[in-house]
């Protein structure tokens, strides 16, 4: 058997960086052709080991910053405005959109309007709870105003 570390996640083999032992025919006819996989040298191993590192202390890091992130969005208070009429109904309605835009304006955040959990758009003056799905599973819940244009 052949040990060869994986370049991408390979189905019934592993995922990537691991190393697995494989016939050498199939490394060397099928694996390496396809740049699925390396023969695993002292070298190759040495560095998939430092790769595999990085890719840990890049996922660590980014796990902070959307702990961060969502500290932030839960001591944020947005204040929207726009036209309504005199009964407190919007002449428009406050979507996702919207939401992600002021974000941007009020903490320079860049949170996807997709990412915005609203059953349906705002269509009304007032005080709402919007909820915010990160990336890494965590909900943050952004207090947002929606007050008469003036």
């Amino acid at each position: 058997m052949a040990q060869a570390i994986l370049l991408q996640d390979v189905d019934s083999l592993g995922q990537r960086g691991h190393v697995v032992d494989v016939a050498p025919g199939y490394l060397r006819n099928f694996l390496i052709p396809r740049k699925l996989a390396q023969p695993a040298t002292a070298g190759a191993l040495e560095e998939a080991k430092r790769r595999m590192e990085a890719a840990e202390k890049a996922e660590a890091a980014r796990l902070e910053r959307e702990t961060q992130a969502a500290g932030l969005l839960s001591k944020t208070v947005l204040t929207i405005h726009q036209r309504a009429g005199e009964d407190g109904k919007l002449f428009g309605s406050v979507g996702p959109k919207e939401i992600a835009d002021a974000l941007r304006e009020a903490r320079d955040l860049r949170v996807d309007k997709k990412q915005i959990q609203l059953e349906q758009p705002l269509r009304e003056l007032g005080t709402f709870m919007v909820e915010i799905q990160l990336k890494d599973g965590t909900t943050a819940a952004v207090k947002t105003i929606i007050s008469e244009e003036k």
